[in-house]
C-alpha cells in the first residue's frame, strides 16, 4: 500500500494557530451577516438585505481562502463552529454599527496575524495576508460611508435610506 506524501509545513506553528482562529472569525462574521440580512429581509429592507447576503458570502470566501492556504502549505485547517450570533437589532443604523464593529474586530485580528508572521519570519503567511490587510481597510471604509449616509439622511423613512444602500 502506497503512503500519501504529505507536504512539509512551511508555515510557523504559531501562525497556523492564529490562522485557524481567523478561519473561525471569518465564519462567525459570515453568520453575523446572515443574521443581519434576515433582520433586514423581515423588514422589507431589500437593498440592505442584499448587501448583507453579499457580505456573508464574501466572509465565507475569506474563510475558505485562509482554510485552503493553511492546508496547501502543510498545515491543518480546522473546520469552524459558530455560536452566539445576535439576530435582533434596534434599528438599521444599529445593524450597520454592528457590521462596522465586526469589521474592526476582523481588521485587528488580521493585523495581529500579519505582525506575528513578520516577527517569526513566516514570509509565506505575511505575503498571503497582505491582501487581507488591504481588503479590511476597504471593508471598514465601505461601512463607514454607509453610516455617514444614514446620518445625513436623518429622519427620512427607512425605505428611502434602504434605496441608497449599495447592493454591489
Amino acid at each position: 500500500m502506497e503512503t500519501a506524501i504529505r507536504r512539509d509545513m512551511i508555515l510557523h506553528v504559531e501562525v497556523v494557530d492564529l490562522l485557524n482562529k481567523q478561519i473561525m472569525m471569518e465564519q462567525k462574521a459570515s453568520s453575523k451577516y446572515l443574521a443581519m440580512a434576515s433582520w433586514c429581509d423581515q423588514r422589507e429592507l431589500r437593498n440592505s438585505a442584499t448587501y448583507f447576503y453579499a457580505q456573508a458570502e464574501e466572509e465565507r470566501a475569506h474563510m475558505m481562502k485562509i482554510f485552503k492556504f493553511v492546508n496547501d502549505n502543510g498545515g491543518s485547517a480546522l473546520s469552524p463552529t459558530v455560536a452566539d450570533v445576535p439576530h435582533e437589532f434596534e434599528s438599521l443604523r444599529a445593524v450597520f454599527e454592528a457590521s462596522l464593529d465586526a469589521e474592526i474586530e476582523v481588521t485587528k485580528a488580521i493585523h495581529h496575524v500579519f505582525k506575528t508572521s513578520r516577527q517569526l519570519g513566516d514570509f509565506t503567511s505575511e505575503i498571503f495576508l497582505q491582501w487581507f490587510v488591504t481588503e479590511q481597510a476597504e471593508e471598514e471604509e465601505k461601512v463607514r460611508d454607509i453610516l455617514d449616509m444614514i446620518d445625513l439622511m436623518g429622519d427620512m423613512p427607512l425605505k428611502m435610506i434602504d434605496e441608497r444602500i449599495p447592493t454591489a
